[in-house]
């Protein structure tokens, strides 16, 4: 009877626990089904906000630029979005729409066509402050809307901003802007930014070829860039408070290669808009610039620098920290020409490629392409992620990265990247110059 009583007991312990158990498994699945519908409401704020903000900056360049967008979470490739796709992968979660981003598709802050449809896509999470939010978000609006609004998504090389005397005139450049902002004057604002373009043609006459590609990325960065700022509900004084912490850390970006127009342009067009207001809408995709700029500011460049312009801009400061850097930045080539030209090294053709990248650290080398020190590319042979380093060539039609480690028959590893292989693709070794590449079978 002892041995009974004692094993109901132990039964009825058991079935506590499960019950408990249970409970606590309802408990915590309540909990974040409750967790993922405030984190879905949130987001359909967040949806309901900008399409406030956008129709509220309608006017800045005669649209609204609300459109289909995409919240990502890079950790888990989950979406969150404001339209439905053609595809059904999205599926309606209340007042949005959810589902998983396909594998093959980079994850960016960027403007994509996907299932038809042309989409702004945004990393979570979202910046928490509304001006922050709102620049970013109209920023890439702006970006999906460019075709319509009459601008090429184009971007350019601009391998002498990462030369010294490129380096040099656009830090004395953006001094003497820095100087036109803050001031209130009038004619020291038009000194600084005659003064401003000075440096600007100086720095063009020494690289032919330049100016159009600086252009060409100022029209598709900068005016995004401008974009987001004047549609981020920020006043006057917020802007220039804005800029001024942005010039501090711009000055310490590796390269300027590519992140040189996030803040040139926004610039000069945040001091003309004190003066005309609507100056973007006359701007379109052949529109020079520098020489609109030049003719709207009613500005002469001079021909020389005034006696002591050059000290007002810290050019003794700039010179000294450019010419350090010019020698660190040898022997970082030359370990870069070790690595993906002279060592065995892995090729890889770029078929049908989409690629992410960090434009603020991009590093030119020399006639052979630049070297980004992370990247994700995706491609018909499969997927390429990058944390330590690949060459990729000057005409984008192919990549290059490290003497492969560790291969199997998907998975393929160096020092800093892997390379996801598709059945159909091989890594071909041995072949002259100790090199491999990746060819079909």
């Amino acid at each position: 009877m002892g041995v009974i009583i004692n094993f109901l007991n132990i039964f009825r312990n058991r079935m506590k626990q499960k019950f408990f158990l249970l409970l606590l498994l309802f408990s915590l699945a309540k909990y974040i089904e409750a967790q993922t519908s405030g984190f879905n409401d949130s987001i359909a704020i967040c949806f309901q906000e900008i399409r406030h903000n956008t129709i509220q900056y309608k006017d800045l360049w005669n649209l609204d630029l609300y459109g289909p967008v995409l919240l990502v979470d890079p950790a888990t490739r989950k979406i969150y979005s404001n339209f439905p796709d053609s595809a059904g992968i999205l599926k309606q979660n209340g007042n949005i729409f959810t589902g998983l981003l396909p594998i093959m598709i980079n994850i960016a802050n960027t403007s994509l066509k996907w299932q038809g449809t042309s989409w702004a896509m945004i990393m979570l999470p979202l910046p928490q402050n509304n001006q922050e939010r709102f620049d970013l978000l109209s920023h890439e609006l702006f970006h999906r809307s460019q075709p319509v609004l009459g601008f090429r998504l184009a971007n350019s090389d601009n391998d002498h901003l990462d030369k010294r005397e490129g380096r040099i005139y656009l830090r004395l450049e953006l001094e003497a802007l820095d100087l036109a902002l803050k001031t209130s004057d009038a004619d020291e604002i038009r000194e600084h930014l005659a003064n401003a373009f000075f440096f600007r043609k100086t720095r063009n006459s020494i690289f032919p070829g330049s100016a159009i590609n600086e252009n060409r990325l100022e029209l598709n960065e900068g005016l995004a860039t401008y974009t987001g700022i004047m549609m981020s509900g920020r006043n006057d004084q917020e802007k220039q408070a804005y800029f001024e912490k942005k010039l501090i850390e711009f000055q310490k970006y590796p390269t300027f290669v590519r992140s040189f127009a996030y803040i040139t342009t926004p610039l000069y067009g945040l001091i003309l808009s004190r003066l005309d207001k609507s100056w973007n809408k006359q701007v379109n995709d052949t529109t020079n610039l520098t020489d609109y700029f030049i003719n709207a500011f009613r500005v002469s460049v001079p021909v020389i620098l005034c006696p002591d312009c050059l000290a007002r801009y810290n050019y003794k400061v700039i010179l000294d920290e450019e010419t350090g850097r010019e020698e660190e930045k040898a022997r970082q080539i030359a370990e870069f020409k070790k690595t993906f030209i002279e060592k065995p090294h892995l090729d890889i053709i770029l078929e049908k490629m989409n690629i992410s990248f960090d434009p603020r650290n991009i590093i030119p080398l020399e006639e052979y392409g630049n070297v980004y020190p992370s990247m994700r590319i995706t491609d018909n042979w499969g997927i390429l992620t990058v944390t330590g380093g690949a060459l990729l060539s000057k005409n984008w039609d192919k990549v290059t990265v490290s003497e492969p480690v560790v291969m199997s028959s998907e998975k393929i590893t160096g020092e800093g990247w892997t390379l996801e292989l598709k059945d159909s693709y091989i890594v071909e070794k041995n072949i002259p110059g100790g090199n491999s590449n990746v060819r079909k079978k």
